[in-house]
């Protein structure tokens, strides 16, 4: 016979309501009586009801995430850990690709599809803060990445002014002065290249160093390609640098195929470092410095916090935001002094 919630109960010696609450992703668990309520679903191999307790709860046991792009890195780690966490909450979670198209995002919020979902992760970058009201959802929602403060939605997201300040000091205190940076927005008000490019400049200015604009290469987009394209134009105008800081991994991995290709040594002629610790970075030649923004903690915090959403069952909760920690991973393209 198939187990029961009454079976795990009793193999881990907790009470039946326990067990349930692990089940249902409640987030207000001790982790070692979580662990070892686990450990007996996995022993006894217990499987829910996905039918009897959507049933009973008007819940479907699904979420949505919604990410621009899935063949950038960054985001398809993050839905890797999304998945992950919903999946220990015992939640399908269904991914949205939209583009970053502001139309595609704006029109993800109205659509019939939700209603699959109990609740959505939403990480826009087409949406202008004019496009607040349009987060005004009447189903849990939890967005990412860079946008004002004061949308009416939980915010989970990075500390990027402070993370890219840091990199660049690190830099700055490996001996470098002319750092080039990859990946400005042109006219961008309110993201992650604008929040990164302050950071960086208020690095410079703290330590008495020009910001110098022949230094600073734009992408539009942040895939290795145009990591690649933006280090080849720095290299075609003569400017003079001796170290880069691309805004994303993959703008560094591709920038550091190029500095290679020109016959320059990395880091003993110019310092690469990335944004992002994806896993590929450890494993570049040279394998890659970068700055950990947080990434597994914000995925994992997301649905945390769309579980506490969904638990309320729509009763009021003031809009939350919430910032990861961050890091410096050390690697061969940029040691330390």
């Amino acid at each position: 016979m198939a187990a029961t919630l009454r079976d795990v109960a009793d193999l881990a010696g907790v009470s039946f309501k326990t067990v349930s609450n692990v089940v249902n992703g409640y987030p207000h668990i001790r982790p070692a009586t979580r662990e070892k309520v686990e450990r007996a679903i996995d022993e006894l191999g217990y499987k829910p009801n996905l039918s009897a307790r959507s049933l009973r709860s008007g819940r479907t046991g699904a979420i949505a995430l919604a990410v621009p792009e899935l063949n950038l890195s960054y985001f398809a780690e993050l839905a890797g850990f999304v998945i992950a966490a919903a999946e220990r909450a015992d939640l399908v979670t269904l991914v949205e690709q939209t583009g970053g198209d502001r139309a595609r995002e704006l029109a993800l919020l109205q659509s019939p599809r939700l209603r699959m979902t109990d609740g959505l992760i939403l990480d826009p970058l087409g949406m202008r803060p004019e496009d607040a009201a349009a987060l005004d959802v009447p189903f849990p929602l939890v967005v990412l990445g860079e946008r004002t403060s004061d949308w009416p939605s939980d915010h989970v997201t990075m500390r990027n002014v402070d993370a890219t300040r840091a990199g660049t000091e690190y830099l700055i205190a490996s001996g470098r002065r002319r750092i080039a940076v990859i990946g400005e927005h042109e006219d961008e008000v309110i993201g992650s290249a604008r929040l990164r490019l302050r950071g960086y400049r208020e690095a410079l200015e703290a330590h008495g160093i020009d910001y110098d604009e022949r230094i600073v290469a734009r992408a539009a987009l942040w895939h290795r390609a145009d990591g690649a394209r933006a280090m080849r134009e720095l290299l075609d105008r003569g400017a003079e640098f001796d170290a880069v800081f691309g805004f994303n991994d993959t703008l560094a991995l591709g920038a550091m195929r190029v500095l290679q290709e020109a016959g320059l040594r990395v880091p003993e002629d110019v310092a690469v470092l990335g944004f992002d610790d994806l896993d590929e970075a450890a494993y570049s030649i040279p394998s890659l410095t970068t700055v950990d923004p947080g990434r597994e903690w914000i995925a994992r915090t997301a649905v945390e916090t769309l579980l506490e959403r969904i638990g309320r069952g729509g009763a009021e909760l003031p809009p939350r935001t919430k910032l990861a920690d961050f890091r410096i991973v050390e690697r061969e393209s940029a040691p330390r002094a």
